[in-house]
């Protein structure tokens, strides 16, 4: 660039010499968007310059012959005089990149970039006379750049989900940087579309935001409800005069605004999201630029909003499985806690208990019962409370009373006031209730009642919970009622087919052993007796039926009841046992087909202790225990209810004071441990200790033993066992 020549004459103005190269610079730069400008003299006189020159500058007209700090006075504090100063003094040329000029003075002023180069321009001699600048405006590159990196930074909060918020106002404070003079606004749009709210708006006035906030999108509701009701870019060059402003002019006067173009933001599929609003405060109408960069931002703001919402759906659909989640393990708890213990009202109990606090603050649960309802269960924040909730009876058949409806109705009832009827509802700042019936087989036993307090409010969701609660509490406490019934009526049975007392014996000492397999809900097929015979003797048995429940509970019967009815009109233990071999052949099929496991005998006191005659028939040996051990009493004997004629083998033994005839089930000897171990007959001869005259002391230290052995684990068989033990004769057991 050092060897362009000058600019002819026609381009220098009056006077000036040039040279026939510089007509070609004119041709190449004369309507160039480069500049070109060409100064003589130390005072930098402006021989002549291209109109892009002047049209930089800000010039309209083109002013040669003067020199460049008269007409342009603003670069002199700049520095740039100073280059031209050292490129005249020196010859050497500079170059400048991406300079920034501020030019033009008041409200003319504007930022402007530039590349350029200062050359020094010489005679024919080589000498300087002059200056000339050859320089291409970068404004636009610049503010490219710019725009480029802001939404480069944009989109990388965008990437980080960083909050809406801060991508809107970053994004808004980028456009006001980039293009002064402008004021942005985002409003988005709500679910429905029909309304718009405060979104960014960092250089508008807080009372303008507030007053926007919520409008109504629609044809004719200012720029932004246009624009969104249209989908459509809606460009307000004049507020004061456009019919869309006519119910927000005041506002906007106030606010100092007079121009407003408002861009539409729409997502993907096309739903609105919300509007892009550039606001200026004197009426002006946008050039292609304004168009475009409203447009970009626009796009990127849609990308934040759409992130923005899927992020929030992403978390909503987060909690929903969470609370689903959470829900599902209070129901689960919920339900194990209502199981775990088989009593009626320890169900209910546990029902208000697991409501609070959980669903709501007070809780109390009413049956009905024999046409009365009765409050079983109350639950609270405090004892006091408690006791106060606990103190109301509701009235059955009153029609002012939410439980004596819902009893009567069999449906939830909830409402967000205190309930009807009297009831210590203000002192308990009871706000709202909601009623649940417990419903079995169609029948409403039982109501739960849950009360708010202070602000709270059941929502369909609580509804919906406390109702699978009460379902599932319904169920519990129609399986603990029957439960309890189950067990009290096998009870009942069991103690009939057992010795409700045990006797007094003359020279002997009695005690009994029986524990039910499983929960005790069904009769167990052990069983002994003891009862007395008419020639002063005693007779006894213990015997094991096939089977459980109501048949064996009738074959045990058959059994004791055979047994006490021919006892003393027979010779001696053997008859007996045919007796009660032969009603078991000859009972009806209803009542079973179970075979018998017995042993019976009958016992004398004596002076020197207890004469004892028994029979086996197909059970474990009795044991008898002295002080060196013990010792089987075989005796053979098939099972009972099997063949019509069995061969049967007595046997005698006598107890001196002190030795215990010990009887026994098969669930003694095949209880089990952790290791599936049996209990087997070894550890039952090591537990068995001689007492002297204490039949209890014998019959606890093989209970113990058979206990510690299975870690109290449950057993698969009942467990009985009968001890005798020989005392002296003048002792009363």
């Amino acid at each position: 660039m050092t060897s362009t020549p000058e600019l002819p004459a026609v381009l220098r103005g009056p006077g000036a010499a040039a040279s026939a190269d510089e007509a070609d610079l004119r041709a190449l730069f004369g309507e160039s968007t480069a500049l070109f400008a060409s100064m003589a003299g130390p005072a930098h006189l402006l021989e002549s310059a291209n109109p892009a020159f002047f049209t930089a500058v800000g010039r309209a007209a083109e002013r040669t012959g003067l020199p460049l700090g008269q007409l342009m006075p603003e670069l002199v504090e700049q520095g740039f005089f100073t280059l031209l100063d050292r490129v005249y003094r020196t010859g050497q040329p500079y170059t400048g990149r991406n300079a920034r000029v501020l030019l033009g003075e008041g409200t003319r002023l504007r930022e402007a970039f530039f590349d350029f180069t200062y050359e020094p321009r010489r005679d024919e001699g080589g000498n300087v006379m002059g200056v000339r600048m050859i320089g291409v405006e970068t404004t636009q590159v610049n503010h490219a750049q710019r725009l480029t990196a802001e939404h480069r930074a944009l989109l990388e909060q965008i990437a980080r989900q960083a909050p809406l918020e801060d991508v809107l106002e970053g994004m808004a404070k980028a456009i006001e940087d980039l293009s002064p003079g402008v004021l942005v606004s985002v409003l988005l749009a709500d679910e429905d579309g029909l309304h718009l709210r405060h979104g960014t708006a960092p250089s508008l006035p807080g009372f303008y935001n507030q007053a926007i906030d919520g409008i109504a999108t629609g044809d004719g509701i200012g720029s932004c409800g246009t624009a969104a009701h249209r989908r459509q870019r809606v460009i307000v060059t004049d507020i004061a005069t456009d019919p869309y402003w006519d119910d927000f002019r005041d506002l906007a006067e106030r606010a100092d605004l007079a121009a407003c173009w408002s861009t539409p933001i729409l997502a993907r599929d096309g739903q609105l999201l919300g509007t892009f609003a550039m606001y200026h405060r004197v009426p002006r109408a946008p050039v292609e630029t304004d168009l475009a960069l409203a447009g970009v931002f626009a796009d990127t703001a849609a990308l934040a909003i759409e992130r923005h919402h899927a992020e929030e759906a992403r978390l909503a659909a987060e909690a929903r499985e969470k609370a689903a989640r959470d829900e599902l393990a209070f129901l689960l708890k919920a339900s194990t806690a209502l199981s775990s213990d088989l009593h009626y009202a320890q169900t209910l109990e546990r029902l208000a208990a697991l409501c609070v606090p959980a669903l709501a603050p007070l809780c109390a649960v009413d049956v009905i019962e024999q046409g009365r309802v009765r409050r079983i269960a109350t639950a609270g924040p405090t004892e006091d409370e408690q006791r106060l909730l606990a103190a109301h009876i509701p009235v059955y058949d009153a029609d002012d009373d939410a439980v004596a409806r819902v009893l009567a109705s069999s449906l939830t009832e909830v409402a967000r006031r205190t309930p009807t009827g009297p009831g210590p509802w203000q002192d308990l700042d009871v706000t709202g209730y909601l009623c649940v019936p417990l419903t079995d087989r169609g029948q409403t036993f039982a109501t739960l009642t849950l009360l708010t307090t202070g602000d709270q409010v059941f929502d369909g969701h609580t509804v919906a919970l406390a109702e699978e609660l009460a379902r599932r509490a319904a169920t519990a406490a129609a399986h603990a009622r029957q439960y309890t019934q189950r067990a009290t009526l096998a009870r009942d049975l069991q103690a009939g087919l057992l010795l409700p007392d045990l006797p007094t014996l003359p020279g002997a000492e009695l005690a009994t052993y029986y524990h039910p397999a499983g929960e005790g809900l069904e009769i167990g097929g052990d069983f002994y007796d003891v009862f007395p015979l008419e020639d002063g003797s005693w007779a006894f048995m213990l015997g094991d039926v096939c089977g459980r429940g109501a048949l064996a509970a009738t074959t045990t019967a058959l059994v004791r009841h055979t047994a006490r009815a021919v006892a003393s009109f027979l010779p001696g233990p053997e008859a007996v046992v045919q007796a009660v071999n032969h009603a078991l052949i000859k009972r009806h099929g209803s009542h079973g087909t179970g075979f018998v496991t017995l042993v019976y005998g009958h016992f004398t006191p004596t002076e020197a202790g207890l004469d004892i005659e028994l029979v086996r028939a197909g059970h474990t040996l009795p044991l008898h225990l002295t002080a060196d051990g013990t010792h089987p009493v075989d005796s053979d004997g098939p099972l009972l209810g099997v063949l019509p004629d069995p061969r049967l083998d007595s046997r005698r033994i006598s107890l001196t004071p002190g030795q215990s005839l010990v009887l026994y089930t098969d669930g003694i000897t095949e209880a089990r441990n952790g290791a599936d171990e049996l209990f087997d007959e070894d550890r039952l001869n090591q537990a068995l200790t001689p007492s002297p005259q204490r039949a209890p002391a014998v019959l606890d230290a093989l209970t113990a033993a058979v206990h510690a052995f299975t870690g109290g684990r449950d057993i698969d068989d009942d467990q009985a066992v009968l001890v005798l033990t020989a005392t002296h004769s003048d002792t009363d057991a």
